[in-house]
């Protein structure tokens, strides 16, 4: 009797190592290591020769998706040892000229919309950021925290209780790339 499977591989670039201890995916770059734990998934995860192999056997619907989502896991750790994910944001305002400094592992946002108060942002991870004039740039390695910390500064500024078609002050999120600026 067959076996009904689904496997798909990950080819390994050079430059990276990647140790597979059960579900423990670790991945050792240039730019440092992530770890990652997928425990949760119901998939086998095997290391070949050059290449990172993720299976499911008898798969239901949601495994067979689990096991595509492993893998743009593992691959986005890859990319982000050797290259790094950067976000762009941009400071909008009309009136009052917002803002931005980073203290810690919080941004802190001023003057948004004349507010006294100050809108604080909180920071996910390793993710390293830097205000340069009107633009402030997220960077990291973990695409995940990179991300979350974009959108938490994006989210600090939303503006509540007024027309959002007349009121476009904020901190938006113009480009994400797979680079980081050294």
């Amino acid at each position: 009797m067959m076996r009904a499977q689904v496997v798909k591989a990950i080819r390994i670039p050079e430059g990276v190592e990647i140790s597979v201890n059960g579900r423990v995916v670790t991945v050792k770059g240039a730019k440092g290591t992530l770890t990652r734990d997928f425990s949760k998934a119901p998939v086998v995860i095997t290391r070949r020769e050059n290449e990172v192999v993720v299976e499911a056997t008898w798969p239901r619907k949601k495994e067979n998706a689990l096991v595509g989502t492993v893998c743009s896991h593992i691959q986005n750790m890859i990319t982000g040892v050797t290259k790094g994910f950067s976000y762009k944001l941009k400071t909008v305002f009309a009136h009052f000229p917002i803002s931005v400094k980073v203290k810690g592992d919080t941004v802190l946002i001023e003057n948004f919309t004349g507010e006294r108060g100050v809108r604080v942002s909180k920071i996910i991870g390793d993710a390293k950021v830097v205000v340069k004039g009107e633009d402030v740039i997220v960077q990291g390695i973990n695409i995940e925290d990179v991300s979350q910390t974009a959108a938490n500064i994006e989210q600090a500024t939303k503006v509540k209780l007024k027309d959002p078609r007349v009121f476009l002050d904020g901190i938006f999120i113009y480009e994400r790339t797979e680079d980081m600026e050294s």
